[in-house]
């Protein structure tokens, strides 16, 4: 039998992806100015990134790069156990485990990273891991990996949580769950989890990606916001690169489980270490986000203004209160017809589709930040509805003529 031919292989997905209507087209941009972006020669308003708080231009946090670039150089150098592991990474995760109210943080270069991380360093083939249906991709590919039973409940449901748990009783156990869904922007029915998780003894671990900065006391993310602490929830995740607006992440947790991560999971001792000169931006945006609470209050003003415009044009919105706010279209084309002609108007807004998000489930992902002002989102919603009415009668969604662009101003650096 013949070897099967792996260019025939990658390029009948590629004709699969083109007929489905589901090519990936990485976008450029030139320049970034607050919420406004220069991307493929065009002035966008930006709605689709993850700086919620708006700090990623903050001065403090660029001053702060660039203050210790100059004194230590622009990379990590090694792994954190040989020599990677500077000062200012201690004091980052003694800021960020005092933030969040646990026993100790440990650093990592990604989410994606300190997912493998936890799962790896856990769970074994003979354990088993259970997690929501629409956990982000990490945490899956994690199982995977790992080689450990992965059993997945319906989305939300403690319920079908602790049937899995129950079908396997010898098993050790881990429960997993994102905080913040990313791409339906609801919440995660903490409390009950953690209940199922200590009736099946099952270590509860919350990936709160796009919960830390926003929701909760002071900012500290999903768990806080839903009253567990470290007793109840023995790791979380926190990621440095969306509210906190720089790159890498942190899990939180007991002491002795963050000791056995840093001494035996593989995405920790195997790569080098983040910039020092990052993680000083990062302390600085983490004392930002921690005591400036008017940029949160703002977050939530923007998603209310949102919704309330939005459902009174009648478009079809989810369940969510958190800066990620999902326009259903349902259909591929449609998603990706309605993002450009947002995108002619000025306003930069992702189309999501399978297998982001499940069939027939194709989105506009809509992202609000503290950057956001009210007539930016009134500008959104307005554009929206008005190429949406156009699509039902049948009208192209896109006028012949190109719309006014969105000013582009110059900002100082936010303060």
């Amino acid at each position: 039998m013949a070897r099967a031919n792996w260019r025939e292989r990658i390029e009948a997905a590629r004709v699969q992806r083109v007929a489905a209507q589901r090519t990936r087209v990485r976008r450029t941009v030139t320049h970034r100015d607050g919420a406004r972006v220069q991307v493929d020669g065009q002035n966008l308003l930006n709605f689709c990134g993850n700086d919620y708080l708006g700090l990623s231009q903050h001065f403090a946090v660029i001053g702060a790069l660039q203050d210790t670039a100059a004194r230590e150089g622009a990379g990590g150098v090694a792994s954190h156990l040989v020599c990677g592991h500077h000062a200012v990474h201690e004091a980052l995760e003694r800021e960020l485990a005092e933030w969040i109210g646990a026993p100790r943080a440990l650093l990592f270069g990604s989410g994606y990273l300190a997912n493998l991380a936890v799962v790896q360093a856990l769970l074994d083939d003979q354990s088993v891991c259970v997690q929501d249906r629409l956990n982000h991709a990490s945490l899956i590919d994690a199982a995977r990996l790992t080689g450990c039973r992965l059993r997945r409940y319906p989305h939300g449901d403690p319920e079908g949580a602790i049937r899995q748990l129950r079908s396997m009783p010898e098993q050790m156990a881990m429960l997993v769950t994102d905080g913040v869904f990313s791409m339906d922007g609801d919440v995660a029915p903490l409390r009950e989890l953690a209940l199922v998780a200590r009736l099946q003894k099952a270590l509860l671990y919350v990936d709160d990606a796009h919960g830390v900065g926003v929701l909760g006391p002071d900012g500290r993310g999903s768990v806080a916001a839903a009253r567990l602490g470290v007793a109840e929830v023995p790791l979380q995740l926190a990621t440095l690169g969306k509210a906190l607006g720089g790159y890498g992440a942190a899990v939180l947790g007991e002491e002795d489980v963050i000791g056995h991560l840093a001494e035996t999971a593989r995405p920790y001792i195997y790569t080098t270490a983040i910039p020092p000169a990052q993680a000083a931006a990062t302390l600085a945006a983490v004392r930002l986000a921690r005591s400036e609470h008017w940029r949160r209050d703002k977050l939530r003003d923007l998603v209310a203004r949102f919704r309330e415009r939005a459902q009174g044009r009648g478009l079809e919105l989810m369940e969510s209160s958190t800066p990620i706010q999902p326009v259903l279209c349902g259909d591929d084309g449609r998603a990706l017809a309605l993002a450009q002609a947002l995108e002619h108007a000025g306003y930069w807004v992702a189309p999501i589709r399978p297998p982001t998000v499940p069939e027939g489930k194709a989105r506009l992902r809509v992202t609000l930040s503290a950057l956001h002002g009210i007539g930016d989102v009134d500008g959104l919603v307005d554009t929206l509805a008005k190429a949406r009415d156009r699509a039902e009668l049948g009208l192209p969604i896109v006028d012949a003529a190109p719309a006014e662009p969105v000013a582009v101003r110059r900002f100082a650096p936010v303060r």
